[in-house]
């Protein structure tokens, strides 16, 4: 039997919500806004029951975060998605093209961010904030990796809608034919991610953080976060067509994708965030313990 007659119908759902003249309102710009939007009442929210100064781990003389301090670190780290998102997609992907076109990098609303790259943004906006304002950055980190899951759920829904960044081809039951990826069934690989990446990994920080007492241990729940995205990204990439302009269709030393080798280095750095965490926690709980 044709695979095409096996394929789900694909959705085809018009990427710009509303059309005001020559303004449109789509749906991936409204992700990036109901996500970072979440993000700052959720911190807010949480920041009331952190005590950065005296909770086990932080730095001696940090302070908690704020509502104030949240307003301003949610506008540091705005930028450090875009700025980072940004860049990390023109290095990590295409530097041979912006590299000859270097106007083109400012070129937003052609398309063209990494994930990747918004987290390093992130993570250098925290890093920056939390030393100007004297507040631990590693509590900071927690607060933002209980929020954050949800932008990228947004984020991946709204892929879907643009009927981009789709999977491999597959004749899986729920496999579809998107606009532009041929005439063969793909994987729906961005609601794979969306699941894994957003709502599971949501329910699993947060989870976490009620049961385990987490946020009584600064840098806990960043480390689960880089993790958990990091294991999630990489097994997703399985399924998910590489991106046909990198060298070798995509595949890097023949089999890896570059999904896969940017997501080692966030495992392993959120293993070592975790076992700092627990470490610090128990040194400060039995101190004599830690001094061998």
């Amino acid at each position: 039997m044709d695979p095409i007659l096996l394929a789900l119908p694909y959705p085809s759902i018009d990427p710009v919500l509303v059309r005001l003249g020559p303004v449109e309102i789509r749906w991936y710009a409204l992700a990036y806004v109901g996500g970072l939007a979440f993000a700052w009442w959720f911190m807010r929210r949480l920041a009331g029951t952190q005590r950065a100064g005296s909770r086990a781990g932080s730095r001696a003389g940090s302070r908690t975060l704020d509502d104030r301090a949240v307003d301003d670190l949610m506008f540091w780290a705005a930028l450090g998605v875009i700025v980072g998102g940004r860049l990390g997609y023109v290095l990590f992907y295409k530097p041979g093209f912006y590299l000859a076109n270097p106007e083109r990098i400012f070129a937003l609303w052609q398309g063209g961010m990494a994930f990747h790259g918004g987290l390093i943004g992130v993570a250098l906006a925290i890093v920056l904030f939390c030393r100007k304002r004297r507040i631990d950055m590693f509590s900071a980190g927690d607060l933002a990796a209980c929020a954050a899951p949800l932008g990228l759920l947004l984020g991946r829904l709204a892929n879907f809608v643009n009927g981009e960044l789709w999977g491999r081809v597959s004749d899986v039951p729920w496999a579809m034919v998107f606009p532009g990826g041929g005439p063969l069934p793909r994987h729906p690989s961005q609601l794979y991610e969306a699941f894994l990446e957003g709502l599971l990994l949501l329910v699993v920080i947060n989870l976490w953080r009620r049961r385990a007492g987490a946020l009584d241990r600064p840098g806990e729940l960043a480390g689960l976060f880089c993790a958990g995205y990091g294991l999630a990204r990489f097994v997703v990439e399985f399924f998910r067509q590489p991106d046909a302009f990198l060298p070798d269709s995509g595949f890097l030393f023949g089999f890896v994708t570059m999904g896969q080798l940017l997501s080692l280095p966030l495992v392993a750095l959120g293993i070592w965030l975790i076992l700092r965490a627990r470490n610090r926690a128990a040194a400060a709980v039995n101190p004599a313990a830690d001094d061998g």
